[in-house]
């Protein structure tokens, strides 16, 4: 809430203008003096993308589907309340109001963007602004794969506009995906185009660089045309796409779509749940992982309920045995030992990192049969960049000004070094990698998305997709049914005789998957 009404301040600044002078009040001028400036009929559309990307990274991206996500996936043990819930399965995978907060914020963020594209459009308010355009396309066609990737088949072509209907039909989710590449094939003509007033000021983003929402959109294709492999009637042309995409994409991660203005009034989203919920535990799968393969993280990325930093964790130890059993957690607070990421306050929510164009860059490489060494190289680069990304966030957890109160992470362990970094690779990768390349690269994937970045979402589409494939690339150990999709929301279910004849029972989340994951809805 804090977050949201600093950028409404934001909004209201950019739309001051000047006093003009004047010596006698038409009619037309009194009606001016008498409008309500707080409730606005009508808003330039950079305005509204400012609220649009803001929404899209701390509600949409960053907030409660990555929060469940984190669970499912197991980077984090629900250990309290609904996440202990969700962890053990019960009622709250199933029901409708568990995500019904963020099937409406996705739903307005949808409804405000094209708004945004329909005044920039010929005949709109804001025609020949076609950065901004392209813009709210983009943000338009992240949003869209969002919900259908997490809900299936939904509401669209009729949820947009209530003049159209008031119980919209349930849309297929392949025309979803049309839509979605064709929203960014547009932005890709529009962006170059420029516009006739700024948007730097309220693009929270890239600052208006058009350069780079050119990469971005060429990233998204490149995340999509992999999500789409299970579908895809010429895989090998495809995945010569994602290659392609990638490499018109991020070239550093100097240049991704980070969303970075978190302070000590704008929180994370993930710490933000945390510090007010108290409910996630740290993953034994996961640090069963890390343990596997004397992975440097490990002695970064846990804490204890003492804000002390804790290295040295090793099967069977007093450290391990208080790591979080997945599916098994007891219900309790302040006992289990914590990701050290549940602390980063200021660290960024990642839209598009580019540590996850490397790693579909590398899986690409490996299923075209492009040459070890060449993969290899791609694939160190991401653990590179993943390993820093992640470094970013304990630094941030570090720096939290939430913890200054308590002294701030105590026992703090030596950062990570390109030297280590290195070792690591050399040591532990290169051989796994040599064993199974794919399963290898799968598994560094789902390390790099641990943390507080928000990347839990898209390692839940990987499972899903690889699963579809008939790939078994990581190991989960909660014994309790997987969900493999997220139902819809009670907003819908309670008012829309279509969706709640869908809905059902919502047991259909735990044996209908998505089109692109093998299923018909």
């Amino acid at each position: 809430m804090k977050f949201k009404l600093n950028i409404i301040k934001l909004l209201v600044v950019g739309c001051l203008v000047a006093p003009v002078a004047f010596s006698s009040c038409s009619e037309d001028r009194m009606d001016e003096i008498n409008e309500n400036v707080n409730n606005p009929t009508d808003v330039k559309a950079r305005f509204i993308l400012a609220d649009v990307i803001t929404a899209t990274a701390f509600s949409n991206s960053g907030g409660d589907i990555n929060t469940y996500m984190s669970s499912y996936v197991e980077h984090e043990v629900g250990v309290h309340n609904q996440l202990w819930n969700a962890e053990h399965r019960v009622n709250e995978p199933s029901v409708s109001s568990t995500f019904n907060n963020s099937w409406v914020n996705i739903y307005n963020t949808l409804r405000n963007s094209q708004i945004a594209i329909d005044k920039c459009v010929p005949g709109g308010t804001d025609e020949d602004n076609f950065t901004t355009l392209g813009i709210a396309q983009i943000l338009h066609a992240y949003n869209l794969a969002l919900l259908t990737d997490m809900f299936g088949d939904v509401p669209y072509s009729e949820a947009l506009d209530i003049n159209k209907s008031f119980t919209p039909k349930i849309d297929k989710q392949e025309e979803l995906y049309t839509k979605v590449n064709l929203l960014l094939d547009e932005a890709l003509k529009n962006l170059p185009k420029g516009d006739k007033i700024g948007i730097s000021a309220y693009d929270l983003l890239f600052k208006g660089d058009a350069n780079k929402w050119i990469k971005f959109a060429n990233g998204l294709k490149a995340r999509y045309a992999m999500r789409l492999l299970k579908v895809s009637k010429d895989k090998n042309t495809d995945l010569e796409k994602v290659i392609s995409f990638v490499d018109k994409s991020f070239t550093s991660a100097e240049e991704e779509a980070a969303f970075n203005v978190y302070n000590a009034q704008n929180l994370n989203p993930f710490f933000d749940f945390q510090w007010s919920r108290d409910a996630l535990g740290a993953s034994r799968s996961l640090a069963d992982k890390f343990i596997d393969r004397n992975d440097p993280r490990l002695n970064r990325d846990f804490a204890n309920a003492k804000l002390v930093q804790i290295a040295n964790i090793a099967t069977g130890n007093a450290s391990y045995e208080l790591l979080a059993p997945n599916g098994e957690s007891a219900q309790i607070q302040g006992e289990y030992l914590t990701s050290i990421f549940v602390y980063s306050q200021t660290a960024s929510t990642q839209l598009l990192s580019y540590h996850e164009l490397l790693f579909l860059k590398a899986e690409a490489m490996q299923r075209l049969g492009k040459s070890a060494s060449e993969i290899e190289a791609v694939l160190k680069n991401a653990v590179l960049a993943s390993i820093e990304n992640s470094e970013k966030s304990v630094n941030a957890a570090y720096s939290a000004p939430a913890l200054e109160p308590y002294d701030g992470i105590k026992g703090k362990t030596a950062g990570i070094t390109e030297e280590d970094i290195d070792a690591y690779f050399t040591k532990s990768v290169k051989p796994l990698f040599a064993a199974n390349p794919l399963k290898e690269i799968a598994n560094q994937k789902y390390l790099a998305f641990f943390g507080a970045s928000g990347e839990s979402t898209e390692m839940y589409n990987d499972i899903r997709r690889w699963k579809a494939l008939g790939e078994n690339l990581i190991t989960l150990k909660n014994q309790n049914k997987f969900p493999v999709r997220l139902p819809y929301g009670s907003a819908e279910t309670t008012t829309n005789p279509n969706v709640q004849q869908a809905f059902g029972d919502g047991q259909y989340v735990y044996s209908e998957n998505v089109w692109w994951a093998g299923g018909t809805r």
